[in-house]
């Protein structure tokens, strides 16, 4: 008889997050629907709702204007990311004080592995436990998690799925393959719409086919080797993460009306990429390709383009290269307001292996003026460091028109507390 794979990793969910955030920091809101929304007006779309929201329909991307036709009670509050960030910081410490976080998978969950005298059931739901009471008492009660623990990272996710809310879900050898079997192939972390087309097209359709397949057969039904090792993992093996390299830095802003007409969205456009330029800087990176991205208001209607650049990691270089685009958008896009407004930086580069062009030769900055700019933008960030966000600009609104609430959160990257002061 195969011996028994122990419980190595327990993962936390925390649920409905920044809605159950802006719960516990205003007691008015606790047991009512609430909303978060990126600005607020009707045309954008819920990045969270409360248990009481969900209860009506709502989820996140859910329309506010089709939000508040499901729940006439229903409370619109503004994205603090800021506290977001803040309460993240507060559970990873709450939850380092049980058990060491050794993965921080986004602004809401997190892995912790477990050790040969703490991955017993009984000790793995003693821990959940704990530190379930830790987050009550210490961070808030508005806070509540659901915890899968299991043999991997992979299932242990998929564990804090099965039970939601305040759940604790623990999944060993006996009961694995049973709870995975009546899981749709869309519960696998990464398997959305059009991996199940494709999965279906190659005669996948459970997850019991997948289950029962050879790792030989899970990777042609997948097209990669990614479905062989996904095999591996859902019959409960560890496998060493794949580690990547960080590819891009981007912001995107969804605009609220007055910031729509074109020279009004040009300045958020600026703005972001004077904030992508000082992330650059602080991880000490050049980027070579700069990105544009524009929705229109009108829906369906898009635009988007980028430039080649010369492994630059200045404002100046930036914003000269985003006004370009921003020309080609104007000449190109019939529409004269916009949505959202977005910039990526990509194709980036360690700085110190970066070479300056000797010769200013256009297609590079030629080594004074990389020096100049430099350090013309590193003067900039410490002075907005110091002193707060646009102390310094480069033709920003002076008004503080183009002024946000800070950067917006991608669950899977988490801003750091400095950005929310650039």
């Amino acid at each position: 008889m195969a011996e028994s794979l122990p419980l190595r990793w327990l993962y936390l969910d925390l649920n409905s997050y920044f809605a159950s955030v802006e719960q516990q920091l205003n007691p008015d809101l606790r047991g009512r629907p609430v909303v978060v929304a990126p600005v607020m007006t009707d045309s954008t779309s819920a990045i969270a709702a409360s248990y009481e929201a969900k209860a009506y329909g709502i989820r996140t991307g859910t329309k506010i204007w089709e939000a508040k036709a499901k729940c006439r009670d229903l409370v619109i509050v503004p994205g603090r990311h800021d506290e977001y960030v803040r309460f993240h910081h507060r559970i990873i410490a709450e939850v380092n004080r049980h058990v060491p976080v050794t993965n921080v998978c986004s602004i809401d969950e997190v892995a912790c592995r477990l050790m040969d005298n703490e991955n017993s059931p009984a000790m793995a739901a003693d821990l959940a436990r704990r530190i379930k009471a830790g987050l009550a008492a210490n961070v808030g009660a508005c806070l509540t998690a659901s915890i899968g623990v299991a043999s991997n990272r992979l299932l242990a996710k998929m564990a804090a799925d099965m039970q939601k809310p305040d759940g604790l879900t623990i999944l060993t050898d006996d009961v694995r393959a049973a709870r995975l079997s009546d899981l749709p192939l869309s519960d696998i972390p990464g398997v959305g719409r059009a991996m199940e087309k494709r999965l279906a097209a190659a005669g996948l359709v459970t997850m019991a086919q997948l289950l029962a397949m050879t790792p030989a057969q899970a990777r042609q039904a997948w097209g990669s080797v990614w479905g062989e090792r996904l095999h591996m993992l859902l019959h409960g093996h560890e496998i060493a993460d794949v580690v990547h390299a960080q590819k891009s830095i981007g912001h995107s802003h969804v605009l609220g009306p007055d910031k729509r007409p074109l020279p009004m969205a040009r300045l958020v456009a600026r703005r972001l990429v004077m904030k992508a330029g000082t992330r650059l800087r602080r991880a000490n990176l050049r980027t070579s390709w700069l990105g544009l991205f524009v929705k229109g208001e009108t829906r369906g209607t898009r635009w988007k383009a980028g430039v080649k650049l010369g492994q630059v990691m200045d404002s100046l270089s930036l914003i000269e290269a985003m006004d370009g685009l921003w020309a080609q958008m104007e000449a190109a896009f019939p529409h004269r307001r916009l949505l959202q407004v977005g910039v990526v930086l990509s194709d980036l580069s360690p700085a110190d292996a970066a070479q300056a062009d000797l010769f200013d030769s256009g297609a590079l900055l030629c080594a004074r003026t990389d020096a100049r700019r430099l350090a013309l933008s590193q003067a900039m960030d410490k002075v907005n460091n110091r002193f707060g966000r646009d102390a310094v600009t480069l033709g920003h609104d002076e008004r503080g028109a183009t002024r946000s609430r800070g950067p917006a959160i991608a669950f899977t990257r988490i801003p750091e507390l400095a950005e929310f002061v650039e």
